[in-house]
C-alpha cells in the first residue's frame, strides 16, 4: 500500500449499511438462541459492535427481534411476488405450483432465516403474533389474487410450506439416507427439485429415495 493510500481517511459505513450489518448479526444470534435465549449483548458481540450501539439503533430486544422477524417474513413475501412476476405457466398447470413452491423451499434452505421465522411463530408476544398474522394474510391474499386459486388450493399450498419448514428445522435433508420413509416424504414435498434442494442444503443424496 502506498503512502498516499495510507493517508486517505477510511470511508465510513453508511447508516443503512450499519443497520443491515446488525440485522444480519441479529438474525444469526436469534436463530441460535431464539427470542428468550438471546440478549442484545449477544447480538452486539455477533455484530462486533457495542451493546449500547445496538440499543440506540433498535431500542429494546423486543424491537430488535421484531425488525429481524419482519425482515424474514418480508423475504418470503418478496420471493413469492418475484416468482409470480416471472412465471410464464398458467396456474391451471400443476408445474406452476411446483415451481412456486420450490422457490420458497430454496429460500428457507437459509437455516438462519428459517429458524428465526419458526422462533417468531412460537413467540407469544402481541407484536410478534400480529406480524405473523399480517404476513400470513398477505401471502394468502397474494396467492388468491394473483393465481385465481380456490381457498382450498391456497390453504394446501401454505400447509405444504409449513411442512417444508418443519422438515428443514428437524434436519431432514441430513438424514434422508438413513430413513427411507423420510426420504420419500422429502421427495413428495420437493418433487423434481428434491435432489437440487438436498444439494443446496449441503447433502448429497445417495439413496433411491431422493434420486
Amino acid at each position: 500500500m502506498s503512502s498516499e493510500e495510507l493517508q486517505q481517511p477510511k470511508r465510513r459505513m453508511s447508516a443503512p449499511a450499519r443497520r443491515a450489518l446488525v440485522l444480519a448479526a441479529a438474525t444469526r444470534a436469534f436463530a441460535r438462541g431464539g427470542y428468550s435465549g438471546t440478549s442484545t449483548d449477544a447480538v452486539a458481540k455477533e455484530a462486533g459492535v457495542s451493546q449500547p450501539y445496538v440499543v440506540r439503533m433498535f431500542g429494546t430486544k423486543a424491537d430488535l427481534f421484531q425488525a429481524v422477524f419482519s425482515r424474514a417474513l418480508g423475504e418470503i413475501v418478496r420471493t413469492f411476488t418475484d416468482k409470480l412476476d416471472t412465471l410464464r405457466i398458467e396456474p391451471s398447470d400443476p408445474q406452476f405450483w411446483a415451481e412456486l413452491g420450490s422457490s420458497y423451499g430454496e429460500l428457507v434452505l437459509d437455516r438462519d432465516l428459517l429458524l428465526v421465522m419458526l422462533h417468531g411463530f412460537a413467540t407469544s408476544t402481541d407484536d410478534i403474533a400480529a406480524a405473523s398474522r399480517s404476513a400470513m394474510s398477505e401471502i394468502y391474499t397474494l396467492l388468491r389474487n394473483r393465481t385465481g386459486c380456490t381457498a382450498e388450493q391456497a390453504r394446501l399450498f401454505i400447509a405444504n410450506g409449513m411442512l417444508i419448514n418443519n422438515l428443514l428445522a428437524m434436519k431432514a435433508p441430513e438424514n434422508v439416507d438413513e430413513d427411507p420413509a423420510l426420504g420419500e416424504l422429502w421427495t413428495s414435498v420437493f418433487g423434481e427439485s428434491a435432489a437440487i434442494a438436498l444439494a443446496a442444503a449441503g447433502t448429497t443424496p445417495e439413496s433411491d429415495a431422493v434420486s
